[in-house]
């Protein structure tokens, strides 16, 4: 048996975006691995170390036993305590600790995913001692993976790939989380529909529909009388929903038409990412 064809998108897609890391980053010095990132409290060298290290948790590797700091400002909960260990850990490394290991994680990586052979559904370890389905969290990686090297591109100024593989799995994930972020989170009235028009190298053109029981749903008919119209670029659409730019430093790529306190609320629960 091989990879499940329902599996192959996200693989694929992992595949193109942490090898776009490698290559970002192999020419690197050392110095420049301490560069700021759209990550609050993360370095070049921080983004990194939590690709190798979700990676290698994939892989079944046991995480690390270390105790953190405690005067991580940006660390204020226990998924982002989750997420900092396999970080925190590797801060002292160099930059030839780093590239090394990130190759040998690609290499183990690349072998695993050519020899799976599990179900989709098969239940496989997530973060926080959970369970995810072995298709969540392909997807999950595929996702994360293609978010931290735009955030590497942005730190380093190398932009690009803003419509490969990656681009795309993004883009539906951020659509799935739409209704509720409009529904729940921003307040929409019943019966009212909000429109989101994307533009740039991923484009889309999509209505979040509440209905009378104040559920949200996301479709791509349009709409004729919507509350609010929301247009955004790409770029600025994922970094707000993400979390990498505050709705006040967007706003100058953001239009607006229609309900502007509506709106407004909309972009303010934009973030989904932890």
């Amino acid at each position: 048996m091989s990879l499940h064809p329902s599996l192959q998108t996200y693989a694929d897609a992992w595949t193109h975006s942490v090898e776009a890391i490698a290559e970002l980053v192999g020419p690197l010095a050392e110095g420049e691995w301490n560069r700021r990132t759209p990550c609050p409290g993360w370095s070049v060298r921080d983004i990194v170390s939590h690709v190798i290290g979700l990676d290698n948790e994939m892989l079944g590797d046991p995480r690390p036993i270390h105790t953190l700091p405690r005067d991580l400002y940006h660390v204020t909960n226990e998924q982002q305590r989750y997420m900092e260990m396999q970080v925190d850990v590797r801060r002292h490394h160099t930059a030839p600790e780093m590239t090394s290991e990130l190759e040998y994680t690609i290499i183990r990586r690349n072998r695993q995913i050519r020899n799976e052979n599990r179900k989709p559904d098969t239940l496989v370890r997530g973060p926080l001692s959970t369970e995810i389905t072995l298709e969540d969290a392909m997807r999950r990686r595929a996702f994360d993976v293609w978010v931290h090297e735009q955030d590497l591109r942005w730190a380093l100024d190398r932009p690009g790939n803003l419509d490969s593989p990656g681009a795309l799995v993004v883009r539906d994930m951020l659509l799935e989380s739409l209704p509720r972020t409009v529904a729940k989170r921003a307040g929409a009235p019943p019966n009212s529909a909000v429109v989101f028009d994307v533009h740039g190298p991923v484009e889309f053109l999509r209505t979040v529909r509440v209905d009378a029981e104040g559920r949200g749903s996301v479709d791509s008919a349009p709409s004729l009388g919507p509350l609010a119209s929301i247009g955004v670029d790409w770029e600025t659409y994922v970094r707000l929903s993400c979390g990498r730019i505050t709705p006040e430093a967007a706003a100058e790529h953001v239009k607006i038409e229609g309900d502007q306190e509506l709106a407004t609320a909309i972009l303010a629960n934009m973030t989904v990412t932890p």
